[in-house]
């Protein structure tokens, strides 16, 4: 094979049918009569990056008060009638979107469509339920980022040294002060503004009879009120043509840790310039041979461990807007953080003057498609991986052709974004282990 060519690494051939119903809600559906279970996903299109400045968290705030109940379902309902009939449930939010999802027995089906649809309609949004789940939402703060080692690192550290404006930059997962200053008012517009089915993405996947799935979801999701999507908010703004770095103690850290970021194409208008940082990050960082671990890890020990992934929350492809291509590193007592990052750079600079050989590029690239594929084999992964790919790229079928087109990577594309990783465009955030580890 020459250097250069592509790889053809086949595209799943999952079926889906796409369409609108008069209230504006998507759906898509991909029945799979082999497996015996029913996955339902709703996404919305609203993340961290679309709540107003002044209520930070506000998105996960809200997705905890999507559990407290509506209409027709009482508080704690929702969760026990799916468990009751052999499911499991979950929700997350994201920096682009929220999610809410089902996998139950495929008999099922429509009980997870009328639980949906009721919330859809509007959650039970009451002074005592937003009160219980700020308490919720500040519990999981104290327990995830303020009283855990590297908590909030880098998702929450690196994006205000990376980024300028709000949307970009705050804390996700909010302030113990915006918070507590959130009212059933806000709540009550922040639904009526981004939970309308025509900002929504209705899936279902699994052992389903497409008719009959329409007609069910035409009967609960029908009358839902039509609201149109509302306009999202600008949230680009320039690259960096400079190095920016901050660093701060963490009293809980065992050892030093250093993250840095550069800024990628968005994947929502410029896919395929996206899609080589995704190969190339696994190149660097997944196994014992990729470059960096071999480089830090094994032979000069300037790192204990190194990882890489594309988006502030390792999502490549569940992300739209400016993102970064991210390397976190953790040191041994005495690591040296700017030698760890001069030697990243030293890899950028080889990759880019002397490119990847083609068994090394087919390598990577047969183990992003086979983690892509085993992650389809379950049908809760498969629906929100096509729920998330038709509310973010406006097509399901986008997830059919991601493999393959990871396979059309070429060496050359690769060696063209290392030479994109320079020093001027890099944001980095430095853990300075605190007291508690003197």
């Amino acid at each position: 094979m020459t250097s250069g060519e592509r790889i053809r690494i086949p595209a799943t051939e999952y079926p889906i049918e796409q369409y609108r119903l008069d209230n504006g809600l998507k759906v898509v559906l991909s029945p799979d009569r082999e497996v015996p279970v029913v996955g339902v996903a709703v996404v919305y299109n609203v993340g961290i990056r679309t709540e107003p400045e002044g209520r930070t968290g506000f998105a996960h705030l809200f997705e905890h008060m999507m559990f407290q109940g509506s209409e027709n379902v009482a508080k704690f309902e929702h969760m026990n009638l799916i468990q009751g009939a052999g499911g499991t449930l979950n929700g997350s939010t994201h920096l682009d979107y929220t999610n809410y999802y089902e996998v139950l027995p495929s008999n099922a089906l429509e009980l997870a469509l009328f639980l949906e649809a009721d919330r859809m309609r509007g959650p039970a949004i009451t002074e005592e339920n937003l009160a219980n789940q700020v308490d919720v939402v500040k519990e999981e703060i104290r327990v995830n980022v303020l009283n855990r080692p590297y908590g909030g690192f880098p998702w929450l550290k690196l994006p205000p040294v990376m980024f300028d404006t709000f949307p970009n930059a705050h804390d996700g997962y909010g302030s113990f002060e915006d918070l507590d200053a959130a009212t059933v008012a806000d709540a009550q517009e922040f639904f009526d503004t981004y939970y309308s089915a025509g900002n929504a993405v209705l899936t279902v996947v699994g052992d389903f009879d497409a008719d009959e799935a329409k007609a069910m979801i035409a009967q609960h999701f029908g009358d839902v009120p039509a609201r149109s999507a509302p306009d999202r908010p600008d949230i680009d703004e320039p690259d960096l043509d400079q190095q920016r770095r901050e660093s701060y103690v963490d009293p809980r850290a065992p050892l030093p840790a250093i993250s840095a970021a550069w800024r990628v194409p968005d994947p929502n208008g410029e896919l395929t310039a996206y899609l080589p940082y995704v190969v190339l990050s696994e190149l660097l960082t997944d196994g014992d041979a990729s470059r960096l671990v071999d480089r830090l890890v094994q032979k000069d020990r300037t790192a204990t461990s190194i990882g890489g992934y594309l988006g502030f929350m390792g999502e490549p492809f569940s992300v739209q807007g400016p993102t970064a291509f991210v390397l976190q590193a953790h040191l041994p007592p005495d690591g040296d953080a700017d030698k760890v990052m001069d030697t990243m750079d030293e890899e950028f600079r080889r990759l880019a003057d002397d490119g990847v050989d083609d068994s090394e590029l087919a390598r990577i690239k047969a183990r992003i498609a086979a983690q892509v594929l085993r992650d389809d084999d379950s049908v809760m992964n498969r629906a929100l991986r096509i729920s998330t790919a038709a509310a973010l790229h406006g097509d399901g079928e986008i997830a059919n052709s991601m493999v393959r087109q990871l396979g059309e990577v070429t060496a050359e594309q690769i060696r063209q974004a290392a030479a994109t990783l320079t020093p001027n465009r890099r944001a980095s955030i430095e853990v300075i282990p605190g007291e508690k580890n003197e």
